[in-house]
């Protein structure tokens, strides 16, 4: 059977309020891709979840014309599994930041990558600390000169696409808020995915990161899909994660699908577990009636 899906416009996942950002911030093309991906999948908004943490980008879920959580800091990820495997039907995405994504938040998304809870990740990745005016942050280049690091940093930047490959995520991709058309491919894709979907973002930050413009990352990505590349090849796919300009200041940046792969999501293991049943779907007269016996056990 043929499922047909309900073309929508972006418009319709847009709030009244306008977003907050600084002008020219890529948090902008961030909020425009993730509308068109799901207007191009045609999900209702009931039926989607943004949760968010702490920073610029995690203000996202507000500008949303969905049910958003405006979690706290580094722990979207937990509230987000949460989410979905209380309600698996629904559409889960969560958005951050690089601080709050790869720094405070760094073990829940290496156990929630293992676990393949079946989510979308997008972090807003701008290499330094937007929210508390310019400090360095997890993904800033070595070298680079931020408030906390006047005379430059001296430490090497995390890795989020190897890291999130190396801790079993089956889809990993990298985006740039330059082009949001490609990259709501990419957010698209991570949609469809059945599993967990990270997919960085380069983001640039206008005010407090004069390094990583949008002319330096112009001048430096190229798209895999264009290039030959098999996002199935595990191998091929960690050498285009370490691909960085790191040596070579004018090396080039790939985006797009790095890694894609299938196997069981936690979610349907659980439901799987639960013989089909999910706590969104059972009664609530069984939960009001087994409460006070289970509360009567831990005492």
């Amino acid at each position: 059977m043929t499922v047909k899906i309900e073309v929508r416009k972006p418009a319709e996942y847009a709030v009244a309020r306008p977003p907050i950002w600084c002008p020219g911030c890529g948090d902008y093309g961030i909020l425009d891709a993730l509308r068109r991906a799901l207007a191009e999948l045609g999900i209702p908004n009931e039926r989607v979840v943004v949760v968010s943490g702490i920073g610029c980008s995690s203000q996202l879920p507000h500008f949303m014309k969905t049910y958003g959580i405006h979690g706290i800091h580094g722990r979207a990820l937990p509230i987000a599994t949460g989410v979905k495997l209380a309600n698996p039907d629904l559409t889960v995405i969560v958005m951050g930041g690089d601080g709050d994504g790869y720094a405070i938040g760094t073990n829940h998304l290496v156990h929630a990558a293992r676990r393949n809870v079946d989510i979308t990740y997008i972090v807003s990745n701008n290499q330094v600390y937007g929210l508390t005016t310019g400090q360095m942050a997890p993904t800033t280049l070595k070298g680079v000169k931020t408030r906390s690091t006047p005379y430059g940093s001296v430490d090497d930047p995390v890795n989020p696409l190897a890291l999130a490959i190396a801790s079993g995520a089956t889809y990993v991709a990298r985006g740039f808020s330059g082009d949001p058309a490609h990259l709501a491919g990419l957010i698209k894709g991570g949609i469809e995915h059945r599993g967990f979907a990270l997919i960085d973002v380069l983001s640039p930050c206008v005010t407090f990161n004069r390094v990583n413009t949008y002319d330096w990352f112009k001048a430096r990505v190229y798209k895999l899909e264009e290039s030959g590349h098999d996002p199935a090849d595990l191998m091929q796919a960690m050498a285009k994660a370490l691909e960085w300009p790191t040596m070579d200041p004018y090396g080039r940046i790939p985006i797009g699908v790095i890694y894609r792969a299938e196997r069981p999501t936690y979610d349907g293991e659980m439901s799987r577990l639960l013989k089909g049943a999910s706590p969104a779907a059972s009664p609530i007269d069984n939960a009001l009636s087994e409460g006070p016996t289970i509360l009567k056990s831990f005492i």
